[in-house]
């Protein structure tokens, strides 16, 4: 808003310097209030479209899933995932695997990724990570200073590179996953999956469209569906997740020892040094 003044005319013989002097901030302060009230409304619209596009009941479903996820002390959990992968002319292949953890919280942790390509177990006993590729009889080793699983995995990315699938876990219900970042949350409706009821939830981020089906009773993820926005061809990543929270892990799945004809390589910041089947 301008506060710029009109030349003014007064009958008696005052100064213009003291008429101007005394106007403009009586302008000025005029208009503070009234820029106060349109950031005031601005703010307020906006705060009205995000919670009208953000359901209440869908973020509290990401609360309780959290917390689930979080009481967990050990655990076995299978993901039968596929990956859209685009080539370079724009078609999409689709790519399956199956990802096996097996997790003593707070920091112990097994996990074997397998395709028909190409296969991988990772290790963590507390103290020291290892990359095991079985087929190649290669593994590569480090020790880490992570006390948690949370730790771990951001050490392993930041270091090394590396990234475990479904990281998302050891997240949801801290402060690594803010829901300040989702714009939007819906709840999609009811569903069964492996004759378990679930709730279907769909939510939107800067970069990804995502969905999740949390299950009824143990609140826990049964599915998920993450469509990169990074890509115009929009790939996705699918993975069912079949959990057992009961049985019981045997602390020596966490305990890496190299078979006599394997081969370990210096695991680099920059990632694993290991050879691709062919």
């Amino acid at each position: 808003m301008s506060t710029k003044l009109r030349p003014m005319y007064l009958p008696l013989a005052c100064s213009l310097a003291l008429v101007c002097a005394t106007a403009m901030p009586a302008v000025a302060k005029a208009a503070e209030p009234a820029k106060k009230a349109e950031a005031t409304k601005k703010a307020e619209a906006t705060e009205a479209a995000a919670a009208e596009s953000r359901d209440p009941q869908a973020l509290a479903a990401l609360d309780k899933m959290g917390q689930a996820l979080r009481s967990l002390t050990a655990f076995s959990l299978t993901s039968d995932a596929s990956t859209e992968v685009v080539l370079d002319d724009g078609q999409k292949i689709e790519l399956d695997e199956q990802v096996r953890y097996r997790v003593q919280q707070p920091d112990k942790l097994f996990v074997e990724i397998s395709s028909d390509r190409k296969q991988r177990q990772v290790y963590f006993d507390g103290k020291q990570l290892v990359i095991y590729a079985p087929r190649l009889k290669y593994y590569a080793k480090a020790d880490t200073q992570a006390h948690t699983l949370g730790e771990l995995v951001i050490n392993a990315a930041e270091k090394y590179g590396i990234e475990f699938p479904l990281a998302d876990m050891f997240f949801w219900g801290t402060e690594h996953a803010p829901k300040d970042q989702i714009q939007e949350a819906a709840y999609v409706g009811p569903a069964t999956l492996d004759s378990e009821r679930v709730d279907q939830y769909a939510f939107r981020q800067d970069d990804a469209d995502w969905q999740v089906w949390i299950s009824q009773d143990t609140s826990l993820p049964k599915k998920l569906v993450i469509t990169s926005g990074d890509d115009p061809s929009l790939p996705q990543y699918r993975a069912q997740l079949h959990w057992d929270t009961r049985t019981p892990v045997d602390a020596t799945v966490f305990q890496f020892s190299p078979p006599a004809d394997a081969h370990q390589l210096k695991l680099v910041k920059t990632g694993v040094a290991v050879v691709e089947e062919k």
